[in-house]
């Protein structure tokens, strides 16, 4: 039986409160998205993704992670350098830019364009923000039981119907791997080798599972509405709950950590430019 990813290692994340993780990936999503310097953007998901490998979050995972997200990155460089132009002149306050080198003119489509370093410098800027909002979930998330994580939004006052599509939500996707597993053991039975297969033929392979997936996938979500609707589920936070969710020092003490690291680093951006594009690069 599958499960939701968690952590195994007992670390200070998981002795946390999901309403102050819940307020660190606020304030780190926050900050992340504001700063336009790949040096600060690139400390920041050096820092957050360290604290992942510290809290537990499997090596795999990351590894996973990485690999799905390398062709979009480059991707994002590629075309920030060729066809991002007036936003870096306008955050560096210059008409010229530093060009690498220019297609030739009679390539179609893109000939004749030129391949700025201040281009590909924002492209790893916006690869450094999304990857610390990629690493920022599971530190949160991972790191804490799906029943604290409904107790801690309840007291958070999260509408308690958002909270039960979100734990419902967390909970529903390890049975779909499951079933997808099921299907793909049932095929290997049958004489499917999908490790000799080229990728044309795994994707085949891959689509043919949507047709039951989505259909077992209906079954369990009608299931659940009729039981819900069999409960007279109300959508009403006024309950009793098995699990407790109770802020301690160490939580206020992370919270107001969070706050600060917010409030120093936006006095920094808008007082001393730290953050801001130019920042160390081009100052």
């Amino acid at each position: 039986m599958m499960k939701f990813e968690t952590v195994d290692k007992d670390s200070i994340f998981t002795r946390l409160d999901f309403r102050t993780k819940l307020l660190m990936m606020a304030v780190i999503t926050v900050i992340a998205f504001v700063w336009e310097s790949p040096v600060t953007g690139g400390i920041l998901t050096l820092i957050v993704g360290i604290s992942c490998l510290f809290a537990g979050v499997k090596l795999d995972y990351l590894s996973t992670v990485f690999k799905v997200m390398i062709p979009f990155y480059i991707l994002i460089v590629i075309v920030m350098g060729f066809f991002n132009v007036s936003q870096v002149q306008t955050l560096l306050n210059t008409e010229t830019l530093t060009p690498i080198f220019s297609v030739p003119e009679d390539w179609f489509w893109i000939g004749g364009l030129t391949m700025n370093q201040e281009g590909m410098v924002y492209g790893l800027n916006i690869v450094f923000k999304t990857l610390t909002m990629v690493l920022i979930i599971p530190l949160g998330i991972f790191t804490t039981d799906i029943n604290d994580m409904v107790v801690g939004m309840v007291k958070a006052n999260i509408p308690y119907k958002v909270v039960f599509i979100f734990s419902s939500t967390l909970r529903f996707f390890p049975l779909l791997l499951e079933e997808i597993q099921g299907i793909l053991e049932a095929q290997r039975l049958r004489g499917l080798a999908l490790e000799k297969m080229s990728i044309f033929k795994k994707v085949s392979v891959y689509a043919t599972i949507a047709v039951p997936l989505i259909l077992n996938a209906m079954a369990k979500s009608q299931k659940l509405e009729v039981v819900l609707q069999s409960k007279a589920f109300s959508g009403s936070s006024k309950r009793t709950y098995l699990h407790e969710s109770i802020l301690t020092e160490t939580d206020y003490n992370f919270m107001m950590g969070f706050v600060l690291f917010f409030i120093i680093a936006t006095i920094l951006y808008f007082l001393w430019g730290v953050g801001q594009f130019p920042w160390l690069i081009y100052s």
